[in-house]
């Protein structure tokens, strides 16, 4: 073959190859975007479910492993502090996506949700940190809890309010317990 043939070839060649690198280069970027989109998709509306204010039950340890700070009011639609507290929730609610977790619970209608939590009248409130433990406020907040222990080993198992809040206070709360 000679020198004339081969950088004919090589004219030919080279552009085919690196329109061929191209291509492979554009698929395997848009199949990984789509790939992405997907992933981001798919775990965006996971978060948005958890995040959602009104829900018939509580999980509490796929919320406690969010690391954010957890207030849930277990309440009723139709009890009067309630609705003048479900504005507050919901403004709070929409506020705090990634800082904290807002949660309302209408146990009129989903009695099975409040099992397993020291709720004596509605509404109240269970605080708990982003740790995962018990929310113990500072001294500087004059706002009334209860503590809630196991009776054998004394461990402080909830921190509850009874009584509506007003948006005021559930910020000093929210304040207290690291939100910024």
């Amino acid at each position: 073959m000679t020198y004339e043939k081969k950088k004919k070839l090589l004219k030919i060649f080279v552009p085919i190859c690196i329109l061929i690198a191209l291509i492979l280069i554009w698929t395997f970027k848009t199949n990984s975007n789509q790939i992405d989109n997907s992933i981001s998709e798919n775990t965006q509306i996971e978060i948005n479910e958890d995040f959602i204010l009104e829900v018939s039950e509580i999980d509490l340890d796929k919320l406690k492993g969010y690391n954010l700070p957890i207030i849930i009011d277990f309440g009723a639609d139709s009890c009067i502090p309630c609705k003048e507290m479900a504005p507050v929730l919901k403004a709070l609610n929409e506020q705090m996506q990634g800082k904290a977790i807002i949660k309302f619970v209408d146990v009129w209608k989903n009695g099975e949700a409040a099992n397993g939590f020291p709720i004596q009248v509605i509404p109240t409130q269970v605080l708990i940190n982003s740790d995962g433990t018990p929310f113990v406020p500072s001294k500087d907040i004059q706002i009334n809890f209860t503590m809630y222990s196991t009776r054998d080993t004394n461990e402080h198992v909830f921190t509850v309010h009874q009584g509506g809040l007003t948006e005021e206070q559930m910020r000093l709360i929210l304040e207290d317990m690291g939100v910024k």
